[in-house]
């Protein structure tokens, strides 16, 4: 056997640079369900980091609905939808999926994907693919999601489609450029919710300008799905839009509590993505049962109890902005359950999150290549079981901190 093992010595080494950089990430396992207080190393921490902003991954309703759908359907699909995956429980949840978006997609239909990676990556080489090579341009937002710009990396290399990053809070550079696009199929990518950010896209103008130059619109609705518009339908229902040029993204494993993620669009692209999107034909389908449970989990986001969950969440969002100051880090504005604290240096973040853990909280230091460099972070983020007097109790504990930080560094 040889002893000359290069690829073995080269991970080493890397893995060596990233803990020199700071860089290097690492496991913990929960031993507790999904929600505001955490089992992890033994200790109970108040998580702070979830994406489960509607509180509902533990909710007794959808506990029970897994079970149901797993007595009904088992635990398994068995294989690819277009072999013999696709059960009821799939068709009735995008039936459902279709009917929450019609109002602002004409003849809406849904395609639901095992995660937001899949769909999103489905969804750009699909559409990709409806013309030539070399007759198609995208246009993707600079802060765009990591699933966001491998789609369109790998749509460009299949078509050789012409790629041009825009800043989304500046959109006069993206008409300059479309006025001088002549291909016949463009496409303009965008994440609704910036999730590192939690700024919000501009999408009634991004539809404006899509419609003007013949565009479609593609929203990656990942961290509004649940939690923006009344009835928690997203951006779209928040925006006021309506048009059949826009593709949208919306995911499960978030607000919804769930697993998953889908594509609404109007049914002929729909039909289209279903006979060309590879990650659609060649994966095997999501457990029935998951479906199953979505249809539980959509009815809550729709009702009362979504309503009054999402007044909870703003509730606390209010108190953040209103009370939550710091003298030396900044607290970036957001209207949504992802309030960022940017620190700058990843040994600024990963002190905040050490001193932050000892205090008994779970918040993570983000760093590159998640963020650009310079702009490590704590991503705080709220979840409707979380209370006032936990977001209280939290914002006291960051005042200390902030100064320990900046005292010790």
């Amino acid at each position: 056997m040889s002893t000359n093992f290069k690829a073995r010595a080269m991970a080493e080494h890397q893995i060596d640079d990233l803990d020199a950089q700071l860089l290097r990430r690492k496991l913990r396992s929960t031993a507790s369900p999904c929600d505001t207080k955490a089992r992890v190393d033994q200790r109970e921490l108040k998580a702070f980091c979830s994406n489960d902003y509607l509180g509902l991954a533990n909710h007794p309703e959808l506990v029970a609905a897994l079970a149901e759908g797993a007595k009904r359907y088992g635990v398994g699909s068995g294989a690819s939808h277009l072999i013999s995956g696709h059960s009821i429980a799939h068709d009735l949840l995008e039936k459902k999926l279709a009917a929450c978006e019609s109002k602002y997609i004409p003849n809406a239909r849904a395609l639901f994907f095992s995660t937001g990676y899949l769909a999103n990556i489905n969804a750009i080489t699909g559409l990709s693919k409806l013309a030539n090579q070399g007759e198609v341009s995208i246009y993707s937002a600079k802060l765009n999601h990591a699933s966001l710009i491998d789609g369109v990396r790998l749509a460009s290399s299949q078509t050789k489609a012409k790629v041009t990053l825009f800043d989304h809070q500046n959109l006069d550079f993206l008409e300059e450029v479309l006025q001088q696009d002549a291909h016949p199929l463009k496409l303009i990518v965008v994440d609704g919710v910036f999730s590192m950010d939690g700024d919000i896209a501009p999408v009634k103008n991004l539809l404006r300008i899509a419609e003007q130059y013949d565009a479609l619109l593609m929203v990656d609705d990942a961290h509004g799905f649940g939690v923006l518009g009344e009835q928690g339908h997203g951006i779209l229902e928040q925006s006021a839009v309506h048009s059949e040029r826009i593709i949208y993204v919306g995911t499960l494993g978030k607000a919804a509590g769930v697993s998953g993620a889908f594509i609404c669009a109007t049914a002929p692209f729909i039909e289209w993505l279903i006979q060309k999107g590879r990650p659609y034909i060649y994966s095997t389908a999501t457990p029935p049962a998951i479906a199953h449970t979505l249809i539980t989990s959509l009815e809550l986001i729709e009702g009362k109890e979504g309503i009054t969950r999402r007044k909870q969440l703003n509730q606390l969002i209010q108190i953040w902005r209103d009370e939550m100051t710091f003298q030396h880090w900044e607290k970036t504005p957001s209207s949504t359950p992802i309030q960022p604290v940017i620190l700058g240096s990843n040994a600024s973040a990963l002190a905040a999150a050490k001193l932050l853990d000892e205090a008994g909280y779970w918040i993570p230091a983000i760093r590159p290549p998640t963020v650009p460099v310079g702009s490590s972070r704590l991503r705080i983020t709220f979840s409707a079981n979380h209370s006032v007097d936990d977001l209280r109790e939290l914002i006291k504990t960051l005042q200390v901190i902030e100064q320990e930080v900046k005292s010790n560094l």
